[in-house]
């Protein structure tokens, strides 16, 4: 078992430094200059060298990824912006380990901005995914059980009717109805819970909780249903029913069983994508998380940002295709073969 997890661990660092690579090779090997964005608007060329220099881009684009590499493990010094080098002209900004870079348009390092938005977008995804793998799996139970009837069919196609609106219309529908004009929420702004406790940190979490998970119900209900069918039909569920078993324990204890892995497949991969940042949803209700970060850095060609949040996405991505792995090991030993 540990053997094969530090197999998964091995490669899943070999995935991480390639996709580094990759994201330095499709950033910084354009013809956008980067200097010119970290200088600001009225550098001139002879500032803009300075600060090409100072920060690596004068470099090829494998020597940065070294750089990049090294912070990661030992951590960097970058010089600071252009107002403050004058004042103190010898002092840099050191950016601990894991460092993922130094955004000059903030003056902050990345580790900075991803600290202050992170905590955002995972209470975000925590709330979603535990509304999307309730309501699916329990949605999709009882589509099962009811095949064919009314019921079955009403749920089927509302979550369809659902998932074919875009993400930006039900949060829309969600802040301009629910919260405003209708009042059922108050207006969703993010407090942390040591700032307003745990009802009032749910409580603003919960309209843009739901409309990511309305996006991803569709699908969970679906894939429960379609499974927890072909496990009523197998031997071992008419051998449950011959035993008096009640229908709650048959569905939940022995069917629901065959539906964990896919499951488990899907809830890790939408998790860890909803890590990268909830773009159109933290827009929409202004939510300071890494998806609002990226629109931020994007509108400013503030690269370093772009590529710290691209790269922690990715990892998050990487990582939890390893925990599931690894899952897949525990729930079935026949994996560890693989």
């Amino acid at each position: 078992m540990w053997a094969y997890v530090v197999r998964r661990c091995l490669i899943g660092v070999i995935l991480i430094l390639a996709m580094t690579l990759v994201t330095f090779a499709l950033f910084f090997a354009t013809p956008i200059d980067a200097a010119r964005y970290a200088c600001g608007k009225n550098c001139s060329e002879e500032q803009r060298n300075i600060t090409r220099a100072a920060l690596g881009y004068d470099k090829p684009v494998v020597e940065q990824w070294a750089g990049f590499i090294q912070g990661l493990f030992v951590g960097r010094d970058f010089p600071l912006d252009e107002s403050q080098r004058e004042a103190a002209p010898d002092q840099v900004t050191h950016c601990g380990a894991p460092c993922l870079g130094y955004s000059s348009f903030n003056a902050k390092t990345i580790n900075e901005l991803v600290a202050d938005a992170l905590p955002v977008t995972v209470s975000l995804a925590i709330v979603a995914l535990v509304l999307w793998l309730i309501g699916g799996v329990l949605f999709g139970i009882m589509a099962a059980i009811n095949q064919g009837s009314f019921l079955d069919r009403g749920i089927v196609g509302a979550t369809l009717v659902i998932y074919a609106f875009p993400s930006f219309a039900i949060a829309v529908f969600l802040l301009n109805y629910v919260a405003i004009k209708w009042g059922v929420f108050p207006y969703p702004k993010y407090t942390e819970i040591a700032d307003g406790g745990v009802f009032e940190w749910f409580g603003n979490l919960l309209l843009p909780a739901v409309t990511l998970a309305l996006l991803f119900l569709a699908g969970y209900v679906r894939m429960t249903r379609a499974f927890v069918l072909e496990s009523l039909t197998e031997d071992y569920i008419r051998t449950a029913n011959a035993k008096g078993l009640s229908q709650g324990k048959v569905v939940f204890k022995h069917a629901l069983r065959a539906a964990l892995t896919p499951l488990v497949t899907m809830a890790g991969l939408d998790f860890a994508t909803l890590l990268g940042g909830a773009i159109i949803t933290e827009r929409v209700f202004n939510y300071p998380g890494l998806g609002l970060l990226t629109i931020q850095a994007n509108a400013a060609s503030d690269l370093p940002v772009m590529v710290g949040v691209v790269l922690l996405a990715g990892s998050f991505v990487i990582l939890a295709n390893i925990i599931v792995d690894v899952l897949y090991a525990v729930i079935d030993p026949r994996v560890r073969v693989a």
